[in-house]
């Protein structure tokens, strides 16, 4: 396998058989593809193509599919005895045209002008990596790593989160640390005895960035957290009172709201607060699905689960949220993390990417937002088939 290779269009359009909204598939080679967790957006060429992870002639590499034609050109050649590829650790660069991964334990950077890797950060022994995110200038990485368990604690955390309360309750040693990409220096910004994980960083301030403490969101202390990068101070963002659970947060593109979903004593919500506490705004919701993602607040996409295999939508009308609506039928099974839909709206709002596996291996597809009247409500359709 080359690096440039150019790879023939495996584009399928199509309108949903619910819905009718068009539809295209980008992908449908026999191996697992998947488009980037929906935290770290990875459209580049001002929006005409889209970084996706796939497993071809036996091994994994990124690929940059153009969303017109359907063309792939093949981004990395990386050998499997250099150790697994994190086929969701891809990230992208806000100012240029560059983007991040892990291979084993190391963080590289991939010119996507050139396609020349460098490394970046290997993690120190004993530890596995976390999550990277480029600052808002385009200047630093941010990222992280957690004490390795897996010696002491059954762990496939990427196959049923297996391990995933033990490793949460053994209060494992974790650093967060930011990476110069001009010099490669890098400086620990904060460490705790707590697993931290989902290191978001703001997409405007560069000073700012997100972090959870991760495992069981009813006996985690406090899920969401923000930490500023120049003065380390922390803070709990939507702090949550006993009883309450949020998660699943993300960064709106004015990068000074979070968006997340969770339940409070009067039932699900969803919400967005501002970094610092101010301008929050939460309503009830039918939290169907198990993740979701936001278009400012304005719109919310939803991805049902595998017993309600639709994509789900909701508008925001004068503080409530209206639907759900049915965009598509996407028939996922979740079965393992590689395989959740993890829908993500585009950065105009007009269109969702997603992974589902409806012929058993997961594809990748992009779903044009319609007018929201032309949408079935969920509820008047069958709960399984169209």
């Amino acid at each position: 396998m080359d690096v440039g290779k150019k790879w023939p269009s495996e584009l399928r359009e199509y309108k949903d058989p619910v819905s009718g909204a068009h539809v295209r598939q980008l992908t449908s080679y026999r191996g697992h593809s998947n488009h980037f967790y929906f935290t770290y957006p990875c459209w580049y060429d001002e929006g005409r193509k889209i970084v996706i992870a796939s497993d071809r002639e036996n091994r994994t590499n990124f690929f940059g599919v153009d969303l017109a034609s359907g063309d792939l050109t093949q981004l990395t050649a990386l050998e499997p005895c250099d150790g697994e590829v994190d086929a969701q650790s891809m990230t992208m660069n806000p100012r240029r045209a560059e983007m991040y991964f892990v291979q084993g334990k190391t963080l590289l950077a991939l010119d996507l002008n050139t396609l020349a890797q460098r490394p970046l950060f290997t993690m120190p022994q004993g530890y596995v990596p976390e999550a990277a995110n480029a600052t808002a200038d385009g200047q630093y990485v941010v990222t992280g790593y957690c004490q390795d368990l897996s010696g002491e604690i059954a762990v496939d955390l990427a196959h049923g989160y297996v391990g995933f309360r033990e490793i949460w309750a053994a209060h494992p040693h974790c650093v967060i640390i930011r990476i110069s990409l001009e010099s490669g220096a890098h400086e620990v910004l904060f460490e705790d005895r707590c697993w931290l994980g989902h290191l978001n960083t703001s997409p405007t301030l560069p000073h700012i960035m997100s972090f959870c403490h991760e495992g069981p969101w009813d006996l985690i202390d406090n899920r969401i957290w923000g930490l500023n990068l120049q003065t380390r101070e922390t803070w709990k963002i939507r702090p949550t009172a006993p009883g309450e659970m949020v998660g699943h947060e993300y960064w709106m593109d004015d990068g000074e709201h979070i968006g997340y979903h969770g339940r409070t004593a009067n039932g699900p919500i969803y919400g967005s607060i501002c970094y610092d506490n101010q301008d929050a705004l939460e309503a009830p919701f039918a939290s169907n699905s198990w993740h979701f993602h936001g278009f400012r607040r304005d719109w919310v996409v939803g991805d049902g689960d595998a017993q309600n295999a639709y994509l789900l939508l909701w508008r925001l009308r004068n503080g409530q949220y209206q639907g759900p609506k049915a965009l598509t039928w996407h028939r996922g099974s979740f079965h393992t993390q590689r395989l959740h839909v993890h829908p993500c709206f585009s950065a105009d709002g007009k269109q969702i990417v997603y992974t589902a596996d409806p012929q058993g291996y997961g594809q990748v597809f992009v779903v044009d937002v319609p007018d929201w009247d032309t949408l079935p409500d969920r509820d008047s359709i069958s709960k399984t088939a169209p």
